[in-house]
């Protein structure tokens, strides 16, 4: 059986994050000037390459290796599958030393490509050969470009805005004009923002920072009032709605909670499978309760489950949404808490809502047992576009949607996220090499493209209250974040969803039944 990852949070403590956990991060954190989330549909590098040599290096990008490789055995997964975990772990290793290194870095302007880049280079040339040495001993043939994709880059602090949400132009403007604030005024947002709510992380106070309580997100130009936002204006072509007036046009509902029992962990079971802390941030569970890096199929077939329906033992997860108010969670000095940068207060959502639609061309087929989906992407910021899902937006407003942004609400008014998953199916695998491939996204008419099959679409739709953030003079106070790795800055288009379906081969059938007869069963 797999370890047990419930963890009950402990009171939330009154005083500021201490020294130690900040320390972690380098105290306050970045000391560099704000920036924003590229995700300009025409460049999906996800940052501008273009800035000068000397611009100030505000976090690390590295090529996502597990991306590329879409092609590797069976038998060579899991020991794949840590060697990518151990990449990640390099890679926030470094940006650690990143933060921690502010003084040396403006003595030096070489000190981060010597000091930081070179050396991270180095332990992934490593890395890089042990994955070519699992695949090929099994017969498998590793690219040959393999090795190229060591080399990491600092991202410069400036960044473009982004163009998603903007409709016909008026939010954009309205977002230069925040942005431009964020990057003129707000050089100690991160610092000034601690000391509003009465840290003290033992540091000298710094000129410049990147926002958030951890000194790493989120900052000013992260957040949009929703009333800018254009209604129907959200142009990423990921997770649109599989179902509509044709086709197979009813639904299943299932009651799993909202994760009450605080079952927690910084695992990620698909991506790494038998690896403490292999997300590097926290996961909120609803449904299966025995889910961790070490599950096996079998232990997740045995689970208990929050689902109302014992038939469900399915498992859902998310990145939890914290806000960032000073107190201590249980995981303030943890990795993939606090010692990561993830820190503030867990939020429960008030409503998890987990539905499964119909395709609007035609009927759906079962999903096979076990069957792994990822919808967003947890490294989107670095990445780019390719992957990015998941929206954010308020209730009464749910017609306004926003991927990049993190949203104000007007008072009575909650946060939303939703997440509307893949919904094609390969028709053979239960997962892929890059956990992408074996599964896509209907195209624009709602068919399924490849050959794939249509399978039920999982929509999860969240709903939080959140005291509304302000933005003054370029700074966010009392701001809120998803959980992330803590190199992407909490930038809120790295949110991203996760599913494992462990629904028994009748109740799949059942869901099949209500959908493709067009009837809304729970």
């Amino acid at each position: 059986m797999g370890r047990n990852t419930r963890k009950r949070r402990t009171p939330l403590a009154t005083k500021a994050i201490a020294a130690s956990a900040a320390l972690a991060l380098g105290g306050g954190g970045l000391v560099w000037a704000n920036f924003y989330a590229s995700a300009h549909e025409d460049d999906n590098s996800g940052w501008n390459r273009t800035r000068s040599a000397n611009a100030q290096v505000a976090t690390i990008n590295c090529p996502d290796v597990g991306q590329q490789l879409t092609d590797v055995p069976q038998s060579a997964r899991n020991g794949v599958a840590k060697e990518l975990a151990l990449l990640d772990k390099q890679i926030t290793d470094a940006y650690a030393r990143l933060a921690d290194t502010r003084q040396a870095q403006a003595g030096d302007p070489g000190f981060v490509n010597n000091a930081i880049l070179g050396p991270l280079k180095s332990k992934r040339v490593a890395t890089l050969d042990r994955i070519r040495i699992n695949i090929n001993r099994v017969g498998g043939e590793a690219p040959g470009s393999l090795q190229d994709l060591a080399e990491c880059q600092g991202v410069p602090a400036e960044q473009p805005e982004t163009n998603d949400g903007n409709g016909d132009g008026g939010q954009n403007n309205d977002g230069q004009d925040q942005n431009n604030d964020g990057q003129d005024n707000g050089q100690d947002n991160g610092q000034d923002q601690g000391q509003d709510q009465g840290q003290d992380n033992g540091l000298d106070p710094v000129p410049e920072g990147n926002g958030g309580q951890a000194g790493n997100g989120p900052v000013a130009a992260d957040f949009v009032n929703i009333e800018d936002v254009q209604p129907n204006s959200r142009n990423l072509p990921n997770g649109l709605a599989a179902n509509g007036d044709t086709g197979s046009t009813g639904s299943f509902t299932t009651e799993c909670g909202t994760n009450g029992n605080d079952l927690f962990n910084t695992d990620n079971l698909i991506v790494a499978p038998g690896v403490d802390n292999g997300a590097h941030h926290t996961h909120d569970y609803v449904g299966n309760q025995d889910n961790d890096a070490f599950s096996s199929d079998e232990d997740l077939a045995n689970a208990d489950t929050s689902c109302q329906n014992p038939a469900d033992k399915s498992t859902y997860y998310w990145p939890v949404l914290r806000l960032q108010d000073g107190s201590d969670e249980f995981d303030a000095d943890q990795a993939g808490g606090g010692a990561e940068g993830n820190v503030g207060t867990i939020l429960e959502a008030s409503q998890a809502e987990i539905k499964f639609v119909g395709n609007k061309q035609g009927d759906v087929v079962a999903m096979p047992k076990f069957l792994r989906i990822i919808t967003g992407d947890a490294k989107a910021f670095t990445n780019g576009l390719a992957n990015a899902n998941t929206s954010f937006s308020c209730t009464g407003f749910e017609d306004r949607q926003v991927t990049d942004k993190y949203v104000i609400c007007p008072e009575g008014s909650q946060v939303v996220r939703t997440s509307n998953f893949q919904s094609c199916w390969d028709g053979q695998n239960i997962d892929s090499a890059n956990h992408r491939d074996h599964v896509a996204f209907v195209q624009a008419d709602g068919s399924c493209a490849n050959g794939f099959q249509a399978i039920p679409q999982l929509q999860i739709r969240l709903v939080y209250d959140v005291p509304a953030p302000t933005v003054e003079n370029g700074q966010v106070q009392n701001p809120y974040a998803v959980d992330g790795f803590p190199e992407q800055l909490h930038k809120p288009i790295t949110d991203h969803n996760d599913f494992i379906n462990v629904m028994d081969e009748d109740l799949m059938n059942q869901v099949v039944e209500c959908i493709n007869s067009g009837q809304d069963c729970q």
